[in-house]
């Protein structure tokens, strides 16, 4: 068997004998916590809504639950609709490394196929520690974005294993489920190259919805092509190139929640910007950024960061989030409307605009997340410079900032009720999240 199959196996192995650290649970349960949030303000986006007025009515051998609707809808379906939530607002958790991205989603998934079984809360958090074990473990190895392979290709064989280690399935099956989901679920960096579409925050909900869809033909028996990473046409050869990812260290305290909806490489950059404005005097004259090389070459460099023309290229722009915050204040959800992508007091912030990447910066990253921005007025130079934003693992967030960026969210009472079911969710069923979520949906209708 692929080395690196058996060593996800191993890793999926160890969870099940030893279980997973309070620690890393209780970082865990903040992510049901968070994906909950994510989710809710997404609900009424675009991207959301066509895919439920696709795809539904839906139905299959296996139905779960569409968040905050009573809708049901095969459990690769629901993955997709809710994947999409989870992560269209550019608001879940972060891992950076080689490869940057989003390692809760592969929660929804979970949450779909232990729906309607005899799973409880603590079996989905084991199944996310193999899916985020393995996803930031991949992570560390090798790159692929340099390649011209997009971050989702390594959430397709997370999910697919956070998936096999829930439905407990023997060696050759969970082998198979990884076979089945990663060979046809090989996806291109172009989803995040120019002007983004909506397929940016859909891209990983599909790679989750195709690692189901292999999971269950793989427990009743289907077989997938193997070796699928060290064989002649597999993974190594044509996608990553060699590798020897390491799963036996925890990462998941190393994930970062996000405390603004920005692309992760501009958190610095918000709160800099953020403090800035509460001090600046004067009318801006020039504004000098300096950065690190990662960060320019996927949320600066394209000329289309200069002028977005799409909520998810503005989200994916440093310079618009720079302008929008020293302008505005906080980015929120609603910082990327369209009126904003217009605003000539937000574009002329744009064109004052210099960037420059250092190599103090770069040696900082990605353990740090370190910005320099220097704002020159015609009252004089007010300059501010970060390592680590608020949510970063150097400072992580606790219960009550999840407590907080909830209230922002859903209001007061409803963000309650999710912390509440969140932080004991070990002890909880998805049908218990999932009723929380259709009274949260039921509470804004009624607003």
């Amino acid at each position: 068997m692929d080395t690196v199959v058996n060593s996800i196996i191993d890793l999926s192995k160890n969870v099940r004998k030893n279980g997973i650290s309070s620690e890393d649970r209780e970082e865990l349960k903040k992510r049901i916590a968070d994906i909950t949030v994510t989710s809710y303000g997404a609900f009424y986006s675009d991207p959301v809504q066509i895919g439920m007025k696709t795809l539904l009515p839906s139905a299959g051998k296996n139905n779960a639950t569409v968040f905050f609707t009573g809708h049901k809808a095969s459990v690769d379906i629901a993955a997709f609709l809710n994947g999409t939530m989870t992560r269209y607002l550019d608001y879940n958790d972060t891992y950076l490394s080689k490869e940057a991205l989003h390692p809760s989603d592969n929660i929804p998934p979970l949450i779909g196929m232990a729906e309607g079984g005899s799973y409880s809360g603590k079996d989905i958090l084991d199944g996310a520690a193999v899916s985020y074990e393995v996803v930031c473990g991949l992570s560390d190895a090798v790159s692929i974005r340099d390649r011209g392979w997009d971050h989702v290709t390594y959430v397709s064989i997370s999910s697919a294993a956070g998936l096999a280690h829930l439905l407990e399935l023997d060696e050759e099956r969970y082998a198979h489920s990884l076979n089945l989901s990663i060979n046809n679920n090989i996806s291109m960096r172009q989803t995040r190259a120019g002007e983004l579409s909506m397929w940016k925050g859909a891209t990983a909900a599909n790679a989750c919805r195709n690692s189901v869809f292999g999971t269950l033909l793989a427990k009743n028996g289907f077989t997938g092509p193997a070796p699928i990473f060290e064989g002649e046409m597999g993974f190594f050869k044509q996608v990553s190139g060699d590798m020897k990812p390491d799963f036996k260290k925890s990462k998941i305290r190393k994930t970062m929640i996000k405390n603004y909806p920005v692309e992760y490489h501009a958190m610095s950059a918000a709160e800099v910007a953020s403090n800035l404005k509460k001090k600046i005097d004067g009318k801006i004259e020039r504004i000098d950024v300096e950065t690190f090389t990662v960060a320019n070459t996927i949320i600066i460099k394209d000329p289309e960061k200069l002028r977005p023309k799409t909520r998810e290229t503005a989200d994916h722009s440093m310079p618009y989030i720079i302008a929008y915050t020293l302008t505005y204040g906080d980015p929120q959800p609603y910082s990327y409307d369209a009126k904003y992508l217009t605003d000539p007091e937000i574009l002329g912030k744009i064109d004052m605009m210099n960037f420059k990447v250092t190599e103090r910066f770069d040696k900082m990253y990605p353990e740090y997340l370190p910005v320099k921005i220097t704002v020159k007025t015609d009252r004089g130079k007010f300059e501010e410079e970060m390592d680590a934003p608020k949510g970063h693992n150097k400072k992580p967030y606790t219960w009550d900032d999840v407590l907080a960026k909830a209230t922002r969210m859903m209001g007061e009472d409803s963000a309650r009720d999710v912390v509440s079911v969140a932080n004991s969710f070990e002890r909880r069923s998805p049908e218990e999240l999932l009723e929380v979520m259709r009274n949260v949906q039921a509470t804004r209708q009624h607003q």
